[in-house]
């Protein structure tokens, strides 16, 4: 048996004395909910939603943002402090405390970017096609949102052409009924290293 998280955790620092770990993928693919049972089996461990970067006039032009509000401050191994957006009131709210923890999880459209890989220790993609992952998203987000996700394919589309992160993924992870399989990524190692979750999360791995 394998743990995942024990694996993470014995992982260098890559962002002053954090192991920054990128969870990345289309929209509605699973990103948010596999980063936050990972984040529990780490302990709980802090997890930042890029959503909360992000903004309706910068979709995808977040990068300085969170070089200057998260990154440079973990990097300097002090807490963080970054102002989430509320998509609903369209504008940032007070900041809020990312600290320098063990491992800090990204998760997000993006969180694999060329700008963010050189800060992370393992970057995650969910293993789901873009359509289907697409379709999910727009169940979940019912007839309000449509309007938003008629203008968010096509900018995830350019986003991903200009600065694609599956080739860069060090795991790619399936969701399965019960859990999730975790498989070598593009640019993992060679070891054939094969994760297999039993049970609901990634707690328990083989």
């Amino acid at each position: 048996m394998l743990d995942l998280a024990a694996l993470l955790r014995r992982l260098p620092p890559s962002c002053g004395p954090v192991r920054l770990v990128g969870v990345d993928g289309y929209a509605g693919s699973g990103k948010s909910t596999f980063a936050g049972r990972l984040a529990a089996e780490l302990g709980g461990a802090p997890v930042l939603h890029l959503d909360d970067i992000a903004s309706h006039d910068e979709l995808f032009d977040w990068t300085g943002r969170l070089l200057d509000q998260v990154i440079e401050p973990l990097r300097r191994g002090a807490t963080a402090h970054y102002a989430p957006y509320d998509w609903r009131a369209r504008r940032f709210g007070a900041p809020r405390p990312l600290p320098a923890a063990p491992v800090v999880l990204v998760e997000g459209v993006g969180a694999g970017r060329e700008a963010l890989r050189p800060h992370l220790a393992r970057l995650f993609w969910m293993e789901l096609p873009q359509k289907k992952a697409w379709a999910r998203g727009r169940a979940r987000d019912g007839a309000e949102q449509r309007t938003f996700w008629d203008g968010w394919i096509p900018a995830e589309r350019r986003h991903f052409a200009e600065d694609p992160s599956r080739p860069y993924a060090h795991l790619l992870v399936r969701q399965r009924e019960q859990g999730y399989e975790v498989l070598p990524g593009p640019a993992g190692t060679a070891s054939g290293a094969h994760f297999l979750t039993l049970g609901d999360g990634p707690s328990a791995m083989c």
